[in-house]
Protein backbone atom coordinates (compact mmCIF):
# COMPACT_ATOMS: atom_id res chain seq x y z
CA UNK A 1 0.00 0.00 0.00
CA UNK A 2 1.44 3.19 -1.19
CA UNK A 3 1.85 6.07 2.03
CA UNK A 4 -0.49 7.96 0.54
CA UNK A 5 -2.97 5.80 0.60
CA UNK A 6 -2.21 4.94 4.07
CA UNK A 7 -2.91 8.63 5.12
CA UNK A 8 -5.95 8.97 3.50
CA UNK A 9 -7.04 5.32 5.60
CA UNK A 10 -5.75 7.12 9.22
CA UNK A 11 -7.50 10.46 8.18
CA UNK A 12 -10.99 8.93 7.30
CA UNK A 13 -11.02 6.08 9.54
CA UNK A 14 -10.46 8.85 12.13
CA UNK A 15 -13.04 11.23 11.00
CA UNK A 16 -15.54 8.41 11.72
CA UNK A 17 -14.38 7.93 15.24
CA UNK A 18 -15.56 11.56 15.59
CA UNK A 19 -18.54 11.31 13.75
CA UNK A 20 -20.21 8.51 15.19
CA UNK A 21 -19.43 8.58 19.19
CA UNK A 22 -22.01 11.23 19.60
CA UNK A 23 -25.17 12.85 18.14
CA UNK A 24 -29.11 12.47 19.04
CA UNK A 25 -30.04 13.80 15.54
CA UNK A 26 -29.48 11.74 12.22
CA UNK A 27 -29.81 11.69 8.69
CA UNK A 28 -32.51 9.35 7.02
CA UNK A 29 -30.89 6.47 6.03
CA UNK A 30 -30.42 5.81 2.53
CA UNK A 31 -31.07 2.99 0.33
CA UNK A 32 -29.15 0.07 0.19
CA UNK A 33 -26.95 -0.67 -2.55
CA UNK A 34 -28.31 -3.11 -5.10
CA UNK A 35 -25.19 -5.65 -3.77
CA UNK A 36 -26.01 -5.51 -0.34
CA UNK A 37 -25.06 -8.41 1.40
CA UNK A 38 -25.17 -9.24 5.46
CA UNK A 39 -21.92 -7.99 7.47
CA UNK A 40 -18.87 -9.96 7.98
CA UNK A 41 -18.63 -10.43 11.97
CA UNK A 42 -14.47 -8.97 12.00
CA UNK A 43 -12.09 -8.12 14.56
CA UNK A 44 -11.24 -4.14 15.30
CA UNK A 45 -7.82 -5.09 13.76
CA UNK A 46 -8.85 -6.25 11.05
CA UNK A 47 -11.71 -3.76 10.35
CA UNK A 48 -12.15 -2.85 6.82
CA UNK A 49 -10.90 0.36 5.25
CA UNK A 50 -12.63 2.46 2.77
CA UNK A 51 -11.78 1.68 -0.91
CA UNK A 52 -9.04 4.84 -2.04
CA UNK A 53 -7.58 6.24 -5.05
CA UNK A 54 -4.55 3.62 -5.97
CA UNK A 55 -6.27 0.50 -4.52
CA UNK A 56 -8.94 0.03 -7.10
CA UNK A 57 -12.12 -2.78 -7.07
CA UNK A 58 -12.23 -4.79 -10.00
CA UNK A 59 -15.15 -3.78 -12.39
CA UNK A 60 -17.55 -6.36 -14.01
CA UNK A 61 -16.04 -9.47 -14.21
CA UNK A 62 -12.82 -8.52 -12.59
CA UNK A 63 -10.58 -10.85 -10.51
CA UNK A 64 -8.37 -8.82 -8.49
CA UNK A 65 -6.13 -10.79 -5.87
CA UNK A 66 -5.25 -9.40 -2.79
CA UNK A 67 -2.38 -6.77 -2.77
CA UNK A 68 -3.18 -6.08 -6.49
CA UNK A 69 -3.59 -2.86 -7.78
CA UNK A 70 -5.48 -2.53 -11.12
CA UNK A 71 -3.70 0.36 -13.31
CA UNK A 72 -7.00 1.36 -15.31
CA UNK A 73 -10.58 2.19 -14.38
CA UNK A 74 -13.86 0.55 -16.56
CA UNK A 75 -16.02 3.85 -17.69
CA UNK A 76 -18.75 4.71 -16.32
CA UNK A 77 -21.72 2.75 -16.81
CA UNK A 78 -24.64 5.23 -16.48
CA UNK A 79 -24.56 6.41 -12.86
CA UNK A 80 -22.39 3.53 -12.15
CA UNK A 81 -19.10 4.43 -11.92
CA UNK A 82 -16.05 2.22 -11.08
CA UNK A 83 -13.53 4.57 -10.15
CA UNK A 84 -13.04 3.88 -5.88
CA UNK A 85 -12.36 7.57 -5.33
CA UNK A 86 -15.64 8.44 -5.95
CA UNK A 87 -18.43 8.72 -3.41
CA UNK A 88 -21.28 10.30 -5.39
CA UNK A 89 -22.82 10.29 -8.81
CA UNK A 90 -25.05 11.75 -11.07
CA UNK A 91 -25.50 15.66 -9.44
CA UNK A 92 -25.94 18.82 -11.00
CA UNK A 93 -22.98 21.02 -10.59
CA UNK A 94 -21.83 20.92 -7.22
CA UNK A 95 -20.78 23.64 -5.33
CA UNK A 96 -20.01 22.54 -1.70
CA UNK A 97 -18.90 19.53 -0.27
CA UNK A 98 -18.21 18.39 3.33
CA UNK A 99 -17.11 15.12 4.46
CA UNK A 100 -19.66 13.61 6.68
CA UNK A 101 -18.72 9.62 8.05
CA UNK A 102 -17.11 7.11 7.12
CA UNK A 103 -19.03 3.86 8.16
CA UNK A 104 -16.50 1.59 10.60
CA UNK A 105 -17.95 -1.83 9.04
CA UNK A 106 -17.82 -1.23 5.65
CA UNK A 107 -15.44 1.89 4.80
CA UNK A 108 -17.93 3.47 3.12
CA UNK A 109 -17.66 7.06 2.78
CA UNK A 110 -20.61 9.50 3.07
CA UNK A 111 -20.41 13.04 2.18
CA UNK A 112 -22.58 16.31 1.58
CA UNK A 113 -23.03 17.86 -1.68
CA UNK A 114 -25.04 21.50 -2.60
CA UNK A 115 -25.94 21.86 -6.16
CA UNK A 116 -26.16 25.69 -7.26
CA UNK A 117 -28.42 25.91 -9.77
CA UNK A 118 -31.30 22.98 -7.93
CA UNK A 119 -30.78 24.46 -4.12
CA UNK A 120 -30.72 20.60 -3.17
CA UNK A 121 -28.53 19.55 -0.55
CA UNK A 122 -27.98 15.77 -1.06
CA UNK A 123 -25.97 12.97 1.08
CA UNK A 124 -23.80 10.92 -0.85
CA UNK A 125 -22.56 7.25 -0.49
CA UNK A 126 -20.77 5.61 -3.16
CA UNK A 127 -23.20 3.14 -4.95
CA UNK A 128 -26.43 4.47 -3.54
CA UNK A 129 -28.64 6.78 -4.45
CA UNK A 130 -28.47 10.21 -3.42
CA UNK A 131 -30.57 11.20 -0.87
CA UNK A 132 -32.03 14.75 -0.39
CA UNK A 133 -31.30 16.27 2.79
CA UNK A 134 -33.27 19.48 1.91
CA UNK A 135 -34.21 21.63 -1.13
CA UNK A 136 -34.02 25.19 -0.57
CA UNK A 137 -35.67 28.22 -2.65
CA UNK A 138 -32.73 30.05 -4.40
CA UNK A 139 -32.50 32.55 -7.55
CA UNK A 140 -29.69 31.21 -9.53
CA UNK A 141 -30.39 33.34 -12.53
CA UNK A 142 -26.47 34.86 -12.33
CA UNK A 143 -23.79 33.18 -10.75
CA UNK A 144 -25.42 33.02 -7.14
CA UNK A 145 -27.35 30.44 -6.09
CA UNK A 146 -26.89 27.59 -3.20
CA UNK A 147 -22.99 28.27 -3.27
CA UNK A 148 -21.70 27.67 0.32
CA UNK A 149 -21.34 24.67 2.51
CA UNK A 150 -19.51 24.19 5.43
CA UNK A 151 -20.84 21.91 8.83
CA UNK A 152 -20.40 22.83 12.24
CA UNK A 153 -16.66 21.86 14.17
CA UNK A 154 -18.73 20.37 16.78
CA UNK A 155 -20.87 18.59 14.04
CA UNK A 156 -20.86 15.30 15.69
CA UNK A 157 -22.69 16.84 18.95
CA UNK A 158 -25.18 19.25 17.04
CA UNK A 159 -25.42 18.28 13.32
CA UNK A 160 -25.38 21.83 12.16
CA UNK A 161 -25.31 22.15 8.73
CA UNK A 162 -24.37 26.00 7.19
CA UNK A 163 -24.83 26.98 3.78
CA UNK A 164 -24.75 30.27 1.67
CA UNK A 165 -27.40 30.81 -1.58
CA UNK A 166 -29.57 33.75 -3.05
CA UNK A 167 -32.69 34.36 -2.45
CA UNK A 168 -34.98 36.34 -4.31
CA UNK A 169 -34.51 39.35 -2.19
CA UNK A 170 -31.01 39.08 -0.70
CA UNK A 171 -27.86 36.45 -0.04
CA UNK A 172 -27.67 34.89 3.52
CA UNK A 173 -26.29 32.67 5.68
CA UNK A 174 -29.38 29.41 6.41
CA UNK A 175 -28.12 26.92 9.74
CA UNK A 176 -29.98 23.52 9.58
CA UNK A 177 -30.46 20.13 10.80
CA UNK A 178 -31.66 17.07 8.97
CA UNK A 179 -35.78 17.09 8.99
CA UNK A 180 -35.71 20.20 10.60
CA UNK A 181 -36.61 24.08 9.32
CA UNK A 182 -33.72 26.07 7.72
CA UNK A 183 -33.42 29.13 10.22
CA UNK A 184 -31.81 32.38 8.53
CA UNK A 185 -28.99 33.94 10.42
CA UNK A 186 -27.74 35.97 8.69
CA UNK A 187 -29.95 38.33 5.82
CA UNK A 188 -30.04 41.13 3.93
CA UNK A 189 -26.27 40.51 1.99
CA UNK A 190 -26.94 42.72 -1.28
CA UNK A 191 -27.71 40.73 -4.17
CA UNK A 192 -27.34 42.27 -7.77
CA UNK A 193 -26.68 41.01 -11.52
CA UNK A 194 -23.51 39.85 -10.72
CA UNK A 195 -21.12 39.28 -7.63
CA UNK A 196 -23.56 36.84 -5.99
CA UNK A 197 -21.15 34.06 -5.17
CA UNK A 198 -20.16 33.18 -1.45
CA UNK A 199 -18.15 30.44 0.34
CA UNK A 200 -18.19 29.55 3.91
CA UNK A 201 -15.59 28.04 6.37
CA UNK A 202 -14.60 27.74 10.09
CA UNK A 203 -11.57 29.22 11.75
CA UNK A 204 -9.18 27.72 14.36
CA UNK A 205 -11.86 29.28 17.23
CA UNK A 206 -14.85 28.00 15.75
CA UNK A 207 -15.94 31.12 14.23
CA UNK A 208 -17.86 31.04 11.03
CA UNK A 209 -16.01 32.91 8.16
CA UNK A 210 -18.63 34.21 5.47
CA UNK A 211 -16.80 34.92 1.63
CA UNK A 212 -19.34 37.74 0.14
CA UNK A 213 -19.83 39.49 -3.18
CA UNK A 214 -20.23 42.94 -3.88
CA UNK A 215 -23.39 42.18 -5.66
CA UNK A 216 -21.69 44.17 -9.03
CA UNK A 217 -21.13 47.19 -7.11
CA UNK A 218 -16.86 47.40 -5.88
CA UNK A 219 -17.59 50.28 -3.95
CA UNK A 220 -19.77 48.48 -1.66
CA UNK A 221 -16.83 46.27 -1.55
CA UNK A 222 -14.69 48.99 -0.05
CA UNK A 223 -17.81 50.29 2.51
CA UNK A 224 -17.19 48.57 6.12
CA UNK A 225 -20.73 49.43 6.88
CA UNK A 226 -21.56 47.04 4.00
CA UNK A 227 -21.92 43.28 3.81
CA UNK A 228 -20.76 43.08 0.37
CA UNK A 229 -17.55 41.95 -1.16
CA UNK A 230 -16.62 40.69 2.83
CA UNK A 231 -14.62 38.24 4.57
CA UNK A 232 -17.12 38.12 7.55
CA UNK A 233 -16.77 36.68 11.09
CA UNK A 234 -20.17 35.53 12.55
CA UNK A 235 -21.16 33.08 15.65
CA UNK A 236 -23.32 30.43 15.38
CA UNK A 237 -26.28 33.03 15.12
CA UNK A 238 -24.86 34.94 13.00
CA UNK A 239 -23.80 37.54 15.64
CA UNK A 240 -20.10 39.81 14.99
CA UNK A 241 -17.95 36.50 16.31
CA UNK A 242 -15.83 37.67 19.86
CA UNK A 243 -12.71 39.48 19.10
CA UNK A 244 -13.48 40.84 14.97
CA UNK A 245 -10.92 43.69 14.76
CA UNK A 246 -13.91 46.15 15.30
CA UNK A 247 -16.07 45.23 18.16
CA UNK A 248 -19.73 44.96 17.44
CA UNK A 249 -18.63 44.68 13.45
CA UNK A 250 -18.91 41.31 11.59
CA UNK A 251 -16.25 42.61 9.11
CA UNK A 252 -12.71 40.59 8.51
CA UNK A 253 -11.96 42.07 5.47
CA UNK A 254 -13.10 43.65 2.91
CA UNK A 255 -12.48 43.85 -1.23
CA UNK A 256 -13.85 40.96 -3.08
CA UNK A 257 -15.75 40.49 -6.27
CA UNK A 258 -17.03 36.84 -6.38
CA UNK A 259 -15.53 34.44 -3.91
CA UNK A 260 -15.12 30.97 -5.01
CA UNK A 261 -13.38 29.43 -1.80
CA UNK A 262 -12.46 30.07 1.83
CA UNK A 263 -9.38 27.83 3.40
CA UNK A 264 -7.67 27.54 7.17
CA UNK A 265 -4.68 26.40 7.87
CA UNK A 266 -4.73 23.22 10.42
CA UNK A 267 -3.25 24.87 12.87
CA UNK A 268 -5.31 28.40 12.28
CA UNK A 269 -2.61 30.09 11.27
CA UNK A 270 -3.51 30.91 7.89
CA UNK A 271 -6.65 32.34 6.23
CA UNK A 272 -6.98 32.43 2.10
CA UNK A 273 -9.53 33.57 0.02
CA UNK A 274 -10.16 32.81 -3.73
CA UNK A 275 -12.02 35.12 -5.72
CA UNK A 276 -12.72 36.16 -9.79
CA UNK A 277 -11.32 39.69 -9.88
CA UNK A 278 -12.17 41.94 -12.53
CA UNK A 279 -9.19 41.32 -14.16
CA UNK A 280 -7.91 37.78 -13.31
CA UNK A 281 -8.92 35.12 -10.44
CA UNK A 282 -7.32 36.19 -7.76
CA UNK A 283 -5.18 34.76 -4.33
CA UNK A 284 -5.46 36.68 -1.29
CA UNK A 285 -4.59 36.16 2.26
CA UNK A 286 -6.50 37.67 4.46
CA UNK A 287 -5.25 39.69 7.11
CA UNK A 288 -7.88 40.87 9.63
CA UNK A 289 -8.51 44.47 10.06
CA UNK A 290 -6.92 44.98 6.96
CA UNK A 291 -8.40 45.53 3.47
CA UNK A 292 -7.39 42.92 1.36
CA UNK A 293 -5.23 44.94 -1.00
CA UNK A 294 -2.70 43.18 -3.22
CA UNK A 295 -3.21 39.67 -4.82
CA UNK A 296 -1.26 37.16 -3.39
CA UNK A 297 -1.18 35.18 -6.70
CA UNK A 298 -3.20 36.52 -9.80
CA UNK A 299 -4.51 33.90 -12.62
CA UNK A 300 -5.00 36.59 -15.50
CA UNK A 301 -5.62 33.47 -17.79
CA UNK A 302 -8.59 32.51 -15.51
CA UNK A 303 -8.16 29.52 -14.59
CA UNK A 304 -11.80 29.51 -12.51
CA UNK A 305 -10.85 29.70 -8.93
CA UNK A 306 -12.89 28.02 -6.77
CA UNK A 307 -12.41 25.76 -3.34
CA UNK A 308 -9.20 25.99 -1.67
CA UNK A 309 -6.80 24.35 0.95
CA UNK A 310 -4.39 25.18 2.92
CA UNK A 311 -1.76 22.69 3.64
CA UNK A 312 1.69 22.83 5.28
CA UNK A 313 3.74 23.10 2.00
CA UNK A 314 0.83 24.61 -0.77
CA UNK A 315 -1.97 26.26 -0.83
CA UNK A 316 -3.82 23.95 -3.06
CA UNK A 317 -6.76 25.03 -5.12
CA UNK A 318 -9.36 23.74 -7.25
CA UNK A 319 -10.20 24.64 -10.72
CA UNK A 320 -13.55 25.35 -13.07
CA UNK A 321 -12.21 26.15 -16.38
CA UNK A 322 -8.80 24.26 -16.01
CA UNK A 323 -9.18 20.22 -15.10
CA UNK A 324 -8.47 18.96 -12.08
CA UNK A 325 -6.21 21.48 -9.53
CA UNK A 326 -3.45 23.75 -8.82
CA UNK A 327 -0.96 23.65 -5.96
CA UNK A 328 1.28 26.79 -4.37
CA UNK A 329 4.14 25.35 -3.30
CA UNK A 330 4.86 27.75 0.33
CA UNK A 331 7.34 28.22 2.77
CA UNK A 332 6.65 28.06 6.95
CA UNK A 333 6.33 31.63 6.76
CA UNK A 334 3.51 31.76 4.00
CA UNK A 335 5.66 33.35 1.42
CA UNK A 336 5.26 31.27 -1.91
CA UNK A 337 7.88 29.65 -2.52
CA UNK A 338 7.03 28.11 -6.90
CA UNK A 339 4.90 29.15 -9.12
CA UNK A 340 1.39 27.07 -9.26
CA UNK A 341 1.74 23.60 -10.53
CA UNK A 342 -1.18 21.54 -12.68
CA UNK A 343 -1.60 18.23 -10.18
CA UNK A 344 -1.33 15.37 -11.85
CA UNK A 345 -3.58 13.50 -15.32
CA UNK A 346 -5.07 10.89 -13.23
CA UNK A 347 -6.82 14.14 -10.54
CA UNK A 348 -7.86 15.80 -14.10
CA UNK A 349 -9.52 12.81 -15.23
CA UNK A 350 -12.10 14.45 -13.13
CA UNK A 351 -12.46 16.91 -15.36
CA UNK A 352 -13.41 20.40 -14.09
CA UNK A 353 -13.82 21.16 -10.06
CA UNK A 354 -15.94 23.54 -8.15
CA UNK A 355 -15.45 22.78 -4.21
CA UNK A 356 -12.67 21.28 -2.60
CA UNK A 357 -12.16 20.54 1.16
CA UNK A 358 -8.69 19.57 2.71
CA UNK A 359 -9.15 16.27 4.32
CA UNK A 360 -5.58 15.83 6.03
CA UNK A 361 -2.53 17.40 4.32
CA UNK A 362 -2.42 14.74 1.04
CA UNK A 363 -6.12 14.46 0.70
CA UNK A 364 -9.31 16.77 -0.88
CA UNK A 365 -13.00 15.94 -0.71
CA UNK A 366 -13.72 17.89 -4.59
CA UNK A 367 -16.54 18.12 -6.43
CA UNK A 368 -17.33 18.49 -10.09
CA UNK A 369 -18.93 21.06 -12.13
CA UNK A 370 -18.79 19.73 -15.82
CA UNK A 371 -22.39 19.90 -16.58
CA UNK A 372 -21.60 23.71 -16.18
CA UNK A 373 -21.06 23.97 -19.76
CA UNK A 374 -17.76 24.25 -20.40
CA UNK A 375 -17.05 20.68 -19.26
CA UNK A 376 -17.05 17.41 -21.32
CA UNK A 377 -19.15 14.97 -18.57
CA UNK A 378 -19.39 11.44 -18.73
CA UNK A 379 -22.50 9.67 -17.55
CA UNK A 380 -21.83 9.27 -14.29
CA UNK A 381 -21.28 13.18 -13.96
CA UNK A 382 -21.60 15.93 -11.93
CA UNK A 383 -19.63 13.46 -9.16
CA UNK A 384 -18.03 14.00 -5.63
CA UNK A 385 -15.01 12.31 -5.19
CA UNK A 386 -11.62 12.19 -3.04
CA UNK A 387 -8.65 13.42 -4.50
CA UNK A 388 -4.61 12.62 -3.40
CA UNK A 389 -2.22 14.94 -3.87
CA UNK A 390 0.79 14.23 -5.58
CA UNK A 391 4.21 15.03 -3.83
CA UNK A 392 5.12 16.88 -0.30
CA UNK A 393 2.71 17.35 2.81
CA UNK A 394 4.22 16.43 6.06
CA UNK A 395 2.70 13.08 6.40
CA UNK A 396 4.46 12.02 3.07
CA UNK A 397 7.59 9.69 2.32
CA UNK A 398 6.81 9.51 -1.56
Amino acid sequence: MSSSGRTVRALLVGSAAGLLVTGCASFPDPPAPSSWSAQVQLTPQAGPEPELPGEVAPGPGGNQQPGQTQTSVPPPQGCKDFDPAVVGTCLNPVSGVALMDVNQSTGAVTALATERTTGRLVQVTKDVEPVVISTLEVDASSDGGLTGLTLSPTYAEDRLIYVYLTTAADNRVVRLTPGDTPKPILTGIPKGATGNRGALAHDGEGALLVATGDAGNPAAAADPNSLAGKVLRIDGSGAPARGNPTEGSRVLTGGLRSPGGLCVAADGSTTWVTDAGASGDLLHRVVPGEPLGTPAWTWSERPGVGGCASLSDVVWVATSTLPGSLSIPVNPDGSFSGKPEQQPAEEAEFGLLGPLVALDDRTALVGTVNKQGNGEPVSSDDRVAIVVRQGGGQNSKD
